[in-house]
């Protein structure tokens, strides 16, 4: 009896944790992006820098929490594997918490990229969440509990920008980054409170950690081809990121409101995504989740190629729109087979390497979008998209051969 009421409140639990931490990734992804839209603005006032000092500077600032993220993550995974998903939520938000708050009061450009090069260090809370859902919720509804996981990072990258403008145009950009450390430091509270996991060490994990970490999976290469995926298409997204408001402008023949339109545009792929997300990861728990992968890889690659043509403000807005579809299906779909197909005490480190592909596609689109853009102007950065995502889809066939026949009847 005492186990089966065990089993019972161990059911009923994953619903909580999944509420507390959607709430939790909200108010993270919130706090997280609604200090980039004016970071450049706030480096503009460590010093009086020319236009190209600032513009390295700027992009020093942005980069760097990437590079470190790119890096640590692995490592803060091990550990969660070792010593539990919430001990690694607690210190990721907390820690967050205390560098993002004291951004508020420095004068000093160099200071200001040491503490950007802190939250690499802090970083871990959203795929730390991920892995304790995937570890706390039954098989059969992971995909559902993952894709509802994601709208509250989505959601709240969306709603982060809008409320930190507004913050900074009636305050200032100091009080934000304070505002935001505070945020932060509630979520520190609910993960601490109310998360709870069933943690134990796993004596198969203690035998086997000298050995390499592939080894323990019983399909590395799946494992390998849904990380190098993860960070194609997390490329392919901020490819886009650093012109979307210059090609807005194009578009628009420099008449109008640009930056507003630029800031609809840069959202649309987020609400799509928050709409699609948990509905497409129902449909991959009751249809299969190969289906739900083959159909974002092909429907983005459709999606992305007609955006470097289009000559109406309108059409691009639909385009993008779709886009997020593509991105409800892939992102998580990446997630829920990563977490069928890996170990239960691995869980913690491959998401964590998930989180550190994921940080290097940033870093490698923004670089290439960037660059790309100076030799085929802005057309051919979403050509260059759509042809990275074909070539992942090609890899992605060619090494999970489950993906070549998605629609067939299952035995």
């Amino acid at each position: 009896m005492k186990e089966v009421a065990r089993l019972k409140g161990q059911i009923e639990g994953w619903r909580r944790n999944l509420a507390v931490l959607w709430l939790g990734t909200f108010i993270a992804g919130m706090g997280f992006s609604e200090v980039m839209p004016f970071l450049s603005l706030y480096v503009g006032q460590m010093g009086d820098f020319t236009k190209g000092q600032l513009t390295m500077y700027s992009g020093l600032t942005y980069a760097v929490t990437f590079f470190v993220i790119a890096i640590v993550s692995p490592l803060w995974g091990k550990l969660a594997d070792r010593r539990g998903r919430k001990l690694m939520l607690l210190r990721s938000s907390l820690g967050m918490a205390v560098v993002i708050g004291l951004m508020g009061f420095v004068h000093n450009v160099w200071i200001l990229i040491l503490l950007r090069f802190l939250p690499g260090l802090c970083a871990g809370y959203i795929p730390n969440a991920s892995a304790l859902i995937a570890t706390e919720t039954p098989k059969e509804n992971s995909g559902t509990a993952i894709g509802i996981l994601t709208t509250g990072y989505v959601s709240g990258n969306l709603i982060g920008p809008i409320l930190g403008g507004v913050l900074a145009q009636v305050f200032s950009i100091r009080f934000t980054f304070i505002i935001t450390g505070i945020l932060l430091l509630i979520v520190f509270v609910l993960s601490l409170t109310l998360v709870h996991e069933h943690y134990q060490p796993n004596p198969a994990a203690v035998a086997q950690k000298n050995g390499s970490l592939l080894s323990q999976f019983k399909n590395p290469t799946l494992i390998i081809t849904l990380l190098v995926s993860t960070m194609i298409i997390q490329m392919g997204n901020n490819s886009i990121t650093p012109i979307i408001s210059l090609y807005v402008q194009q578009l628009m023949h420099n008449v109008g409101p640009i930056t507003v339109v630029a800031g609809i545009l840069a959202a649309l792929p987020g609400i799509s995504t928050l709409l699609s997300a948990p509905r497409l990861g129902q449909l991959g728990d009751t249809r299969g989740t190969d289906r739900i992968l083959v159909f974002g890889f092909v429907f983005a690659i459709l999606m992305y190629f007609p955006q470097g043509f289009v000559s109406s403000i309108w059409t691009l807005g639909l385009l993008r729109f779709m886009i997020g579809i593509s991105d409800g299906a892939l992102f998580p779909t990446v997630q829920t087979l990563l977490s069928k197909n890996t170990p239960q005490h691995l869980t913690g480190t491959i998401f964590s390497w998930n989180q550190s592909f994921q940080a290097m596609g940033s870093m490698l689109g923004s670089l290439l979008g960037g660059v790309i853009s100076n030799w085929f102007d802005y057309s051919g950065v979403f050509i260059f998209t759509a042809l990275s995502l074909l070539l992942n889809f090609i890899v992605v066939l060619i090494f999970i051969p489950s993906m070549r026949h998605p629609f067939a009847k299952k035995a």
